[in-house]
């Protein structure tokens, strides 16, 4: 057995290794921005928010938004990275032709602003493209056959009855929506106060006063960094890697994104080359491998993303999908424990019914354990680090950079309030029987305990820990039976990860104010978009349908396990989600979890192997794969060619430039879809 003081240095031990593998360490992530006065002055922030960020972001918004709502539609992923690199790499050469090239924190703003409104989503499953994307799931939801048992209880303030005019017609444009958006309006607002506020102050407390390293922060903000220099001899290769990223994008998106979105809107059913999201090979394997959902995503992206997530995650991951549901299910179904699977069922019918009999339980059970893991070695930190402390401690609470962009911290408490107390309100409006100190509870202490707690995982290791199921097992403890509490906007949110934005902009050197004034602009640039482009896509043609095979292949299973959980709370036969908790497999997953932990730290298998295998315990070998045969052919093959430190500059920059490649494909197979949607639907 080893001490607390042993393990404690293995743990951080094995952070330094982690950070070493992604570029930095502790001591070089703090480095970049330990210093203070005169120095911070010296180096200087920039304000990146521009009459370019402005032009950029009604570019994505009008532009790359659309692109990135029919791309979710028909394969489940938005235009994410895709829509910052174009966005970048146009505005940045248009800028340098013109003599006036953009500044470091003008390229993290646009970064940030492109990745904030292309990748907005409103809670739909797969989809992007703003918060209507919401609604157009919601107006399924309650129609779909899954949920009649339910349909009826579900509230008008979330989406209009089935049977309503507004569904219908498949329009916006109807008062029955004017609640709904004007709640979502509320949201949006709330939304903003609370993570910048909350944000900051994790921030600071984080990183200005615990002088926390961040590690995965740097990679963030590298992106701003390595394109403000990209015009430099020294930095020429990064404009070659990235065309060649974009060049095996644009074939590999003709194949498995133009044709099939050009062929959906010619015939009735798209034209794959490419099986999309994968190919099902369940019924081919069900002999050898019973209960075992085998499938294979054959998306080359998967792959390259192999090459840039740290190889211990990596292995992790498809150590866990291999063990525990490749070859785990069958002797699980030996065993008795997945009743319920049948010959014939094909890989999403077969993840259900695994779910259900086993793997939720011990879901609930495996995120519990991580998340006493995580609330532990923050507790220990804590303690070992306030031993530490100097006399410097209380000056660097009120001290901040100068020109950095902060404020008082009491603002950010301030902001953080405001929005809370506007959850809370809203929540006790909308649902004035659900008990009121537990809506308290929610906002004013388990937001702030894990917040905090999971800022200083971030901080750590880049990692977060939650405790799976909290807010359902309250909802049904509560006594409470309606249905409406589960679409309350109640105030349980996890701001810990924000703190990392600030970290990002602190090292891209940019005022924190570009971002927000960045918000303002995006919120109504959002709002607009998002409401112009889901009303043509929804009244064009009926949201899911054959011609968006992701969404098609996917709502119906995901409404199915939405409706299990609006009975959570209602007792009586119909309550299949009660059935499927199982006490001994919670505590059983737990126990295993904990064990495999403390293996690890005896062994000295890396932190972040750990964390890749509990993800692999409870995903699928379908995307582990691919992306460990990435992970393989970067750490063997290409980095011996270019070298181990040549390849971790290029692996980014080459996967940015697939999805670069990747997205224009997409782009414009989406511009022809639209404008032949346009002609079919023109009256004439």
């Amino acid at each position: 057995m080893i001490n607390d003081e042993e393990r404690q240095d293995t743990f951080e031990a094995q952070i330094s290794e982690a950070a070493e593998h992604i570029g930095t360490s502790i001591e070089s992530a703090r480095e970049q921005t330990e210093v203070t006065g005169a120095d911070e002055a010296a180096v200087g922030y920039e304000d990146g928010f521009t009459m370019k960020t402005v032009i950029g972001a009604l570019f994505i918004g009008f532009i790359m938004m659309p692109g990135a709502m029919y791309m979710g539609l028909v394969a489940g992923q938005g235009l994410g990275p895709a829509a910052q690199w174009v966005t970048i790499v146009l505005f940045a050469e248009v800028a340098r032709r013109s003599f006036k090239p953009l500044q470091r924190a003008e390229i993290y703003t646009l970064f940030y602003v492109a990745g904030g409104i292309a990748g907005a989503g409103g809670g739909a499953p797969g989809l992007s493209g703003g918060p209507f994307g919401g609604f157009v799931w919601w107006q399924y939801f309650v129609q779909s056959p899954q949920t009649q048992h339910v349909a009826s209880q579900i509230p008008t303030w979330v989406v209009p009855h089935a049977g309503s005019p507004a569904l219908i017609h498949r329009t916006f444009l109807d008062t029955a929506w004017l609640i709904p958006i004007g709640l979502l309006l509320m949201g949006e607002v709330l939304g903003r106060l609370n993570w910048i506020g909350g944000g900051y102050v994790l921030f600071r407390l984080t990183s200005d006063i615990e002088r926390l390293p961040f590690p995965m922060a740097p990679i963030a903000a590298a992106g701003a960094t390595a394109l403000s220099e990209a015009g430099s001899k020294e930095e020429s290769w990064r404009w070659q890697v990235f065309s060649v990223g974009t060049v095996i994008g644009l074939l590999f998106g003709s194949l498995y994104l133009f044709i099939p979105v050009v062929t959906g809107v010619m015939f009735s059913k798209p034209l794959m080359l490419l099986p999309i999201p994968f190919l099902d090979l369940t019924l081919n394997t069900e002999k050898l491998l019973p209960a075992t959902p085998v499938s294979l995503v054959l998306d080359l992206g998967v792959v390259l993303t192999g090459f840039v997530i740290p190889f211990p995650i990596v292995v992790g991951s498809f150590i866990g999908a291999a063990v525990f549901q490749l070859f785990g299910n069958p002797i699980l179904h030996s065993l008795g424990l997945l009743p319920t699977w049948k010959e014939g069922m094909s890989f999403i019918t077969t993840s259900l019914s695994n779910t259900l009999d086993f793997w939720l339980s011990a879901g609930i059970g495996i995120g519990f354990a991580v998340g006493l893991i995580g609330l532990a070695s923050v507790i220990h930190s804590a303690i070992k680090n306030k031993s530490k402390e100097t006399k410097d401690r209380d000056r660097r609470i009120l001290a901040t950079p100068a020109g950095r962009g902060d404020f008082p911290m009491w603002v950010g408490l301030g902001m953080w309030l405001i929005a809370t107390l506007g959850y809370i309100t809203i929540s006790r409006i909308l649902v004035p029987g659900f008990p009121f100190l537990i809506i308290l509870g929610f906002g004013l202490l388990w937001t702030p305990l894990i917040s905090y707690v999971n800022a200083r995982m971030v901080g750590l290791t880049g990692q977060t820990v939650s405790f799976p199921f909290l807010q359902q097992a309250v909802y049904i403890a509560s006594g409470y039976k309606k249905v409406d509490i589960w679409f309350a906007p109640i105030p349980m949110n996890d701001l810990g990860t924000t703190a990392q934005r600030f970290r990002e902009m602190e090292l891209a050197k940019t005022r924190f104010t570009s971002i927000y004034k960045a918000e303002l602009l995006m919120f109504p640039i959002i709002l607009l978009a998002s409401f112009l482009f889901w009303q043509f896509f929804w009244h064009t043609s009926q949201i899911p349908s054959a011609q968006y095979p992701f969404i098609n292949r996917f709502w119906p299973l995901e409404a199915n396990l939405r409706s299990i959980w609006l009975t959570a709370n209602q007792s009586g036969e119909h309550n299949f989600l009660l059935k499927a908790l199982k006490p001994w497999v919670i505590v059983g997953g737990s126990a295993a979890t904990l064990v495999l932990y403390g293996i690890c730290l005896a062994v000295g298998i890396p932190l972040l192997m750990f964390y890749g295998i509990i993800g692999g315990m409870q995903g699928n070998i379908n995307g582990a794969l691919p992306m460990f045969l990435g992970a393989m052919l970067g750490r063997h093959y290409f980095a011996k060619r270019f070298g181990p430190g040549r390849w971790t500059m290029y692996a980014p920059v080459l996967l940015a430039g697939f999805s670069c490649g990747v997205g224009l494909t997409g782009m414009a197979g989406i511009a022809l879809a639209l404008i032949a949607k346009s002609i079919n639907y023109l009256p004439f």
